[in-house]
């Protein structure tokens, strides 16, 4: 048995020995979800944690185990769990009801202050998720240009719609063959890549979508100058710009838009601005919204049960009220405070480890320098990442499988602190493992 192969089976067996109720939820699971699973990004083996309840910055497992919570849903709770704010404004409204046939005063509220926060948002329409936000968005370009094709950057993720799961110009199974025909890949970054591309196939693109910072990929931000260039390459052939903010509108008040200076034409959001619940918004241009108009003829078709019902709506605004800039300024220090000491403590542990993201946002990558798009973010070794994942869950630090890091205003810098030392001391574990996957030329320790 190798190394690496010892390592994981004593990390196993550690991990069922402390999550025995996890173990039992999830063989029971099996006989009603397939593969006892139905979030993929949080499954990883031997069988992924169940959690049972949530309070500031911790949570704890069906074994009454407690994580400080560095993931916080995949970076939709910046506010961390269970905020009293949030709790007793949604207990009145549920009290009230929780969803209506009908318009509610919520819906108002939250979208004036999201268009007051983004500028690029003339008007906007609610939905259920950030996969709807990006779904709705490119339809909206679709309608206003009479352009069928969509470029995207490759190793994007937008949502599980069939446009977005198109990778390397190929269609997986279940998803229409014809989708590849009107999906364009481009390089996250590459200024010259997309120059090309929308040379050759301009005529024929409705929009580009982009995520100013790539979440899936692994928090690679955009070069300071490449949002700028999409928005002059769009603009001069009248190409709509769409923003995914799902998961970068945390950074700033205004959204990464704000702190790249770059308007995009349409937005999608999400995470954030749900207050722990489930939401989605588009929007941007009056021009292009208003083709969801009822009010006009041939409008576009836009509807959903809970899309805007009042206990997303009221937990959003909420939440959002709570986040003014020196709010969000503090999580984005915390996640600096992070990417400084892991660094640090990296070197110090004489282990390649980059640490890349802006701000409340990070993700670890063992790959030789920061990637700056999504092909040398996937040659970095999956393998350590699962194993440090691994070996965080049993020194109580809960992370994303793919080592994301999303920090809320909760967490204290002692804590960010004590989570920087566990890091280390994993490191420090994973060495033997690295050296031997060195010397078979896997990756460099």
């Amino acid at each position: 048995m190798s190394v690496a192969e010892s390592y994981r089976s004593d990390l196993e067996a550690a991990y069922r020995a402390r999550t025995p109720a996890s173990a039992q939820l999830h063989e029971r699971a099996q006989s009603t979800l397939p593969g006892g699973d139905t979030r993929q990004s949080v499954f990883f083996t031997p069988y992924p944690l169940f959690l049972d309840r949530g309070r500031g910055a911790y949570v704890e497992d069906a074994d009454d185990n407690r994580y400080l919570d560095c993931s916080n849903c995949w970076a939709a709770l910046i506010l961390g769990h269970a905020h009293p704010a949030i709790v007793q404004a949604v207990a009145q409204q549920v009290a009230r009801g929780t969803a209506f046939a009908a318009a509610n005063r919520h819906a108002l509220d939250l979208g004036a202050l999201l268009k007051e926060r983004l500028p690029s948002i003339d008007t906007l329409r609610f939905a259920n998720s950030g996969t709807e936000a990006t779904l709705f968005s490119v339809r909206a370009a679709r309608a206003f240009t009479g352009r069928p094709k969509i470029v995207k950057m490759f190793g994007a993720y937008h949502g599980s719609h069939d446009d977005f799961e198109v990778l390397r110009g190929i269609a997986p199974r279940g998803i229409m063959p014809t989708a590849s025909d009107h999906v364009l890949e481009v390089e996250f970054n590459n200024e010259a890549d997309v120059a090309r591309v929308l040379d050759e196939h301009g005529e024929s693109v409705a929009a580009v979508i982009v995520e100013p910072m790539m979440g899936a990929a692994g928090m690679i931000p955009a070069k300071d100058s490449y949002l700028r260039h999409l928005r002059e390459e769009t603009a001069a052939r009248d190409i709509l710009l769409i923003f995914d903010e799902v998961i970068t509108l945390r950074l700033a008040l205004g959204g990464a838009q704000e702190l790249y200076d770059v308007r995009p034409d349409l937005t999608a959001l999400g995470k954030i601005m749900g207050g722990g619940f489930p939401v989605g918004a588009f929007g941007g241009r009056e021009d292009v919204m208003r083709q969801f108009s009822p009010l006009e003829q041939g409008h576009l078709h836009h509807s959903g049960t809970f899309n805007a019902n009042p206990v997303s709506m009221i937990a959003g605004h909420v939440a959002l009220r709570q986040l003014d800039a020196d709010t969000i300024a503090y999580a984005n220090r915390l996640g600096d405070r992070f990417a400084t000491g892991v660094r640090t403590t990296a070197q110090s542990a004489g282990v390649t480890l980059q640490v890349t993201g802006l701000g409340s946002l990070r993700n670890l990558h063992f790959t030789p320098r920061p990637p700056t798009h999504a092909a040398e973010a996937y040659a970095g070794d999956d393998e350590l990442l699962r194993l440090l994942h691994l070996r965080l869950l049993l020194s109580g630090v809960l992370c994303a499988p793919r080592g994301m890091f999303a920090f809320s205003t909760v967490t204290t810098e002692k804590e960010i602190d004590g989570a920087v030392e566990k890091v280390g001391e994993a490191l420090q574990d994973l060495r033997p493992v690295m050296e031997e996957r060195a010397r078979r030329g896997d990756q460099q320790p």
